[in-house]
């Protein structure tokens, strides 16, 4: 059973348009995947509460120190996002023309589109877990903060300003602000292939200067 980020890195070798890993990447991810596979099914059948590093590294054939190479805390097996790297690689290979707010539209489809149903719901108990387990509902508000700083350092990457100016964090809080917005509704997360066209779609307005319907210009 691949994750969603191996299954992605395995169907991207080759493809010109996405970012690419090699042998040894793989590897890896496979060893970090049925780790967090074995740990997933455990909470399922366990509860999260109950369920140990040591019965994770157990079930997944691994040592507990093997285990913390991967995760280094067991909140991480959930909180923790492998699509991080791939969207950093996509990003950074989007051509200097277009836009930030497209390249980062682009970036996120080429990782997230076509993906099964298995590891739309896989992907979709992980963020059910982070809303109802409070210690890693806790962790989401340092994650959002994570994830800002991930996104302001690569605009600072791309445009050339200090990723610590008031405007370029305010523009990557944006960023993520409008994606959180549409991904989750009164139902939880949706990562399907219409969540992901509201977070294009979500992208796109804000891009436009957030024009509400019927609003008027400011004079």
């Amino acid at each position: 059973m691949k994750s969603l980020a191996e299954d992605h890195q395995q169907s991207t070798v080759g493809d010109p348009g996405r970012p690419t890993v090699g042998l040894r990447e793989r590897k890896k991810a496979r060893t970090r995947a049925s780790i967090r596979q074995h740990a997933m099914r455990l909470f399922r059948e366990q509860g999260y509460g109950e369920t140990t590093v040591e019965k994770i590294a157990e079930a997944a054939e691994v040592s507990p120190s093997t285990f913390f190479r991967y995760f280094p805390t067991k909140e991480d097996v959930v909180i923790s996002d492998d699509y991080d790297p791939l969207l950093i690689a996509a990003f950074r290979a989007q051509p200097p023309e277009v836009s930030v707010v497209e390249a980062l539209r682009r970036s996120v489809r080429a990782v997230f589109s076509g993906l099964d149903p298995e590891n739309i719901e896989r992907e979709a108990y992980r963020h059910q877990l982070m809303e109802t387990v409070p210690e890693l509902r806790a962790a989401m508000y340092t994650e959002y903060r994570r994830s800002i700083d991930l996104l302001a350092n690569l605009v600072a990457e791309r445009v050339g300003l200090d990723p610590e100016s008031p405007e370029l964090r305010a523009f990557a809080g944006a960023l993520v602000g409008v994606m959180l917005a549409v991904a989750y509704t009164s139902e939880g997360m949706v990562l399907d292939e219409g969540g992901f066209g509201r977070i294009d779609r979500a992208l796109a307005f804000l891009e436009a200067g957030l024009p509400l319907p019927g609003s008027r210009p400011s004079a």
